[in-house]
């Protein structure tokens, strides 16, 4: 038997607390429908695409009277990156499922939607379930990222499910996860399959959320998790007084992630990739004012600090933006025409300006910027040591200062980069609650026979028992974007807004916390305890939701 750790022991004891409407039995719900939704953009097109599962209505759940459930068998796909809490999720899922029918089965597709395609399946049972509450990762079944969009693979899907009799798919997953999963019960439901798709919103990135989705599984066990490390380096900082400390942090498409880890430590610097690009920022300006900060901090005697970098910062910068989404085109034609992406074949088929800039970068940024793309299509950012970049540059300008008498300070820096080390954690009681939820949430819509939908969890900073369970149809959350050259239906991400009121914290604190060391440490994420210091969320979910109620 696997040896397991104290903390790993507790957490297999700790039972995931329900919205009451679920905890009454997840065979005596009633469904509530709302109005007719549309998607967020491209309406018309978005329609077309998805003519069978489009304009579906927000669906609520309450407690009703007790019904027989029919026998199922369904299916589970954990996609895409690993985010704290995914095994609650299955677990809440399949408690769901044995509750409304000892005789149901569940089926975890091994290694992510290839798991499907390729008939490579687990079966649950009690035993195998137990051995995985309340732990962190996606080790119970892995995940992957291939993408479910070809008629090949739908058919190979098709037939796996009719194997296992499977009348019923949930694939736990972040936006372009769930836009498989849309795509999936369109086809499903369009060649009369009678299986049905249900999707889960997982990111920590937290950039798959609406008014229905309040936030994403994983983004609080995170942020926590980046926020201890933060403010462990800060305290390094305040004690050594030597050396600036540069953490870039999780977040390719949106900086949600490293502005809820600045809200929990008040770092000196953090820069917001939405504002960099909503104010159009150069380079040369970001340097400009992190260098003014660096040198202000000197004369005060502070040779030190702390700046925080999203993980996308310089898909965001206006000239950068540009080169880079002329770059992934060029990419994407050098590969299929199976020419070599050297430096001189590359700048040699940018555009001008854009060639300009990506012979200015230097060699270190320009080897990362042409690594293997994601999935998708994209550079891969994350390996994209951007951190280093704005090191190198600062350093630079500082020694013109010098050279010009200006600066006379020391400038010693350490990069750091926070990514994977809050993919896996245990979760926070939130997630472990949240995720049990949605997962338990999402055979309820199963059993009411709704196809095309995510499952949803709200009013997430009241306790969990007023917490609202429900459904939002995929299509409400698509539009149209490029991809690989080609226009293609997406759920949108949902970026930072700079007029919204967790930037606006930010904004109103940034010169404080610039230059007065207000440093917070929050520490290790704690399982047990007060209530206060145990189970609330995120500085961004009790923002939002307080201008939200203000409104009402």
């Amino acid at each position: 038997m696997k040896k397991l750790s104290p903390l790993q022991i507790e957490r297999l004891k700790y039972q995931p607390k329900l919205p009451s409407s679920l905890s009454g039995g997840i065979n005596s719900l009633e469904i509530v429908e709302g109005e007719a939704t549309q998607s967020v953009r491209d309406q018309e097109q978005i329609k077309e695409l998805f003519s069978n599962t489009y304009g579906k209505p927000v669906v609520t759940f309450k407690s009703g009277s007790s019904r027989v459930s029919e026998t199922r068998n369904v299916g589970v796909i954990l996609s895409g990156g690993q985010a704290p809490g995914g095994h609650n999720v299955i677990a809440g899922l399949y408690d769901a499922l044995k509750q409304a029918n000892s005789s149901n089965k569940l089926y975890g597709f091994l290694g992510g939607p290839s798991g499907i395609i390729e008939g490579k399946y687990v079966e649950f049972t009690d035993e195998f379930m137990d051995a995985y509450r309340n732990t962190g990762g996606f080790d119970i079944i892995g995940s992957g990222r291939t993408k479910l969009e070809t008629e090949e693979q739908f058919q190979k899907s098709l037939a796996v499910c009719k194997k296992l009799n499977i009348s019923a798919v949930v694939i736990i997953g972040g936006d372009d996860s769930n836009t498989n999963a849309a795509l999936l019960a369109e086809w499903f439901v369009k060649n009369n399959t009678g299986i049905q798709v249900i999707g889960c919103p997982k990111t920590i990135d937290g950039d798959l959320k609406n008014d229905q989705i309040e936030i994403s599984f994983g983004f609080d066990t995170a942020t926590k998790t980046y926020a201890e490390l933060i403010g462990n380096i800060q305290r390094d900082a305040n004690s050594a007084k030597k050396y600036w400390h540069f953490i870039k942090i999780m977040g390719r498409s949106a900086s949600h992630v490293a502005l809820e880890a600045a809200l929990q430590t008040q770092p000196n610097i953090t820069l917001i990739s939405e504002e960099v690009e909503e104010k159009k920022m150069s380079l040369e300006s970001i340097i400009n004012y992190m260098t003014d900060i660096i040198v202000r901090r000197s004369n005060a005697g502070k040779n030190f600090g702390i700046a925080i970098v999203p993980e996308g910062l310089i898909e965001f910068i206006p000239e950068m933006k540009s080169m880079i989404s002329n770059l992934n085109d060029v990419m994407a034609k050098m590969e299929k025409e199976g020419v070599s992406a050297t430096f001189e074949a590359v700048e040699s088929r940018l555009e001008p300006a854009n060639a300009k800039v990506y012979n200015s970068l230097p060699t270190l940024i320009k080897s990362q910027l042409l690594a293997d793309r994601d999935p998708h299509g994209n550079v891969q950012v994350s390996k994209i040591e951007t951190e280093k970049l704005l090191i190198e540059m600062i350093s630079a300008r500082l020694s013109e200062l010098k050279a010009q008498g200006t600066f006379g300070g020391k400038f010693s820096a350490q990069s750091h980069f926070f990514g994977y080390e809050g993919r896996c954690a245990f979760p926070s009681n939130f997630d472990a609650d949240y995720c049990y939820s949605l997962g338990f949430n999402a055979f309820g819509l199963i059993n009411f026979g709704l196809t095309g939908y995510l499952s949803s969890v709200r009013n997430l900073t009241q306790s969990a028992d007023q917490w609202i369970a429900g459904g939002v149809p995929l299509t409400m959350m698509m539009n149209m974007e490029k991809r690989h050259g080609e226009m293609k239906p997406v759920i949108q991400k949902a970026l930072v807004k700079l007029d919204g009121p967790v930037f606006k914290q930010l904004e109103q604190n940034r010169e404080d916390w610039a230059m007065n060391d207000k440093y917070l440490f929050p520490g290790a994420i704690q399982y047990f305890g007060p209530s206060c210091v145990c189970d609330v969320t995120t500085c961004t979910l009790q923002l939002e939701r307080a201008k939200q109620l203000a409104s009402v």
